[in-house]
């Protein structure tokens, strides 16, 4: 049963639990889980291990939380279908596998991709009712509604996608809509389709553009707003109607990270053709009230009490004051991220594409690391933190062939 506190009181709004993680970026939408919880510090691939499942193919989305269940996007191109996974969240056991799309995957330009890209990087968003995924088949984007049981109720084309890097824009859940968008080189869209049966309630039309940004919904200056950033636009939407509440120039013209706000400012990153990390007044002036040089391109980045933390692609943690983007520190770690950090309580764990996670203090005086740990031998994934538990997509090298495995983790 849902928290009480967590839902809204309007009947549109998804009943989910503060002990869920519903969507992309956890229930807050910015990367933050539940502080209250107490995910373990420490791990290997047989310390605090409660389960382990193999997953088919390759994908980069994280895990969604619902109650007993954790579910998973999956790419196989030798089966040539995407798939949506369901396992029982205390023993691991799988419990459907939906083929969303069959075909497609071989004929749609692979060749064009990022090598770091796959075919299943977004992440299922939920409203307790139903599941909702996003796909790139065939060459256009594709959003799908399931039941809880992996049933597949309705099916909406967004729109043709001209393939550049890759595609991986995960849904968002406001009131009774699920909100998606597929920026592209052929002329993208931010779409809100109803819940119940896929209809567009709204669209909004996009610049001719590659961009990978997710919409995000943030509270910021007194009002929910739908942010997107990139194709060299920082937007704001209402995202109940779609109508634009205000729009700058301002961000690169490839973004991948997902925005952060601390309620007057909203954050944009990107890493293509320039790197900036910049603040936009989140008020509709359309003043830029900072901005630096630093690359975070992949990693979306992490607020809290005046400060932003951000682990950077090329392996450094750095703390920035969000008024005026000063650096307050930064710290080597190693390596090179795609997986972003989430924050529990005063930890951060991020992540890095050889699988090694480092756990360190929400701190603005200085770098203090908790802990540092080793799974698997490559991680594009960002971990899912709910309940205590740990839920980590990573693969494998096993006898030459690359294996990936969704992990959950917990104090044992």
């Amino acid at each position: 049963m849902a928290d009480e506190s967590s839902v809204s009181q309007s009947s549109k709004r998804p009943q989910v639990a503060q002990a869920d993680a519903p969507w992309w970026r956890g229930l807050s939408r910015d990367g933050q889980a539940a502080a209250d919880q107490k995910p373990p510090l420490h791990w290997s691939s047989s310390e605090n291990v409660i389960w382990r499942m193999p997953i088919p193919g390759r994908g980069h989305g994280s895990a969604t939380v619902l109650g007993d269940q954790v579910f998973l996007t999956a790419a196989d191109v030798d089966q040539d279908a995407q798939f949506v996974l369901a396992f029982d969240k205390r023993y691991g056991k799988e419990l459907f596998r939906t083929a969303v799309h069959t075909g497609g995957l071989k004929t749609q330009g692979n060749k064009k991709q990022n090598k770091k890209a796959s075919l299943a990087s977004t992440t299922i968003a939920t409203d307790s009712e139903r599941l909702y995924v996003n796909f790139l088949n065939g060459q256009a984007v594709w959003t799908t509604a399931l039941s809880l049981q992996g049933e597949i109720l309705w099916q909406q084309k967004i729109c043709d996608y001209i393939v550049h890097q890759g595609y991986g824009s995960s849904p968002a859940i406001f009131e009774d809509l699920v909100i998606v968008s597929a920026d592209n080189k052929g002329g993208g869209k931010v779409v809100g389709l109803e819940r119940a049966t896929g209809q567009v309630r709204w669209q909004h039309e996009r610049p001719k553009k590659p961009n990978y940004s997710s919409p995000i919904i943030l509270r910021a200056a007194g009002k929910e707003q739908l942010i997107m950033t990139g194709c060299e636009l920082v937007t704001s939407l209402d995202p109940a109607t779609g109508k634009v509440n205000w729009e700058i120039e301002g961000a690169t013209t490839e973004c991948v990270t997902s925005t952060v706000t601390d309620g007057k400012v909203v954050v944009t990153s990107g890493g293509y053709p320039k790197n900036h990390i910049a603040a936009v007044a989140a008020d509709g002036t359309g003043e830029v009230v900072w901005e630096n040089n630093t690359r975070a391109y992949v990693p979306s980045l992490l607020y809290r009490d005046g400060f932003l933390y951000a682990v950077l692609d090329a392996g450094v943690a750095t703390c920035l004051d969000m008024s005026d983007g000063s650096e307050q520190w930064k710290a080597r770690l190693g390596g090179t991220f795609s997986s972003s950090p989430v924050m529990v309580g005063d930890n951060i764990y991020a992540t890095n594409e050889d699988g090694e996670t480092f756990v360190f203090a929400v701190n603005p005086e200085k770098y203090e690391s908790i802990a540092k740990n080793k799974l698997g031998d490559n991680v594009f994934a960002t971990p899912t933190i709910c309940g205590g538990k740990i839920f980590a997509r990573v693969a494998l090298q096993e006898d030459g062939k690359r294996n990936e495995y969704l992990y959950c983790l917990g104090v044992q």
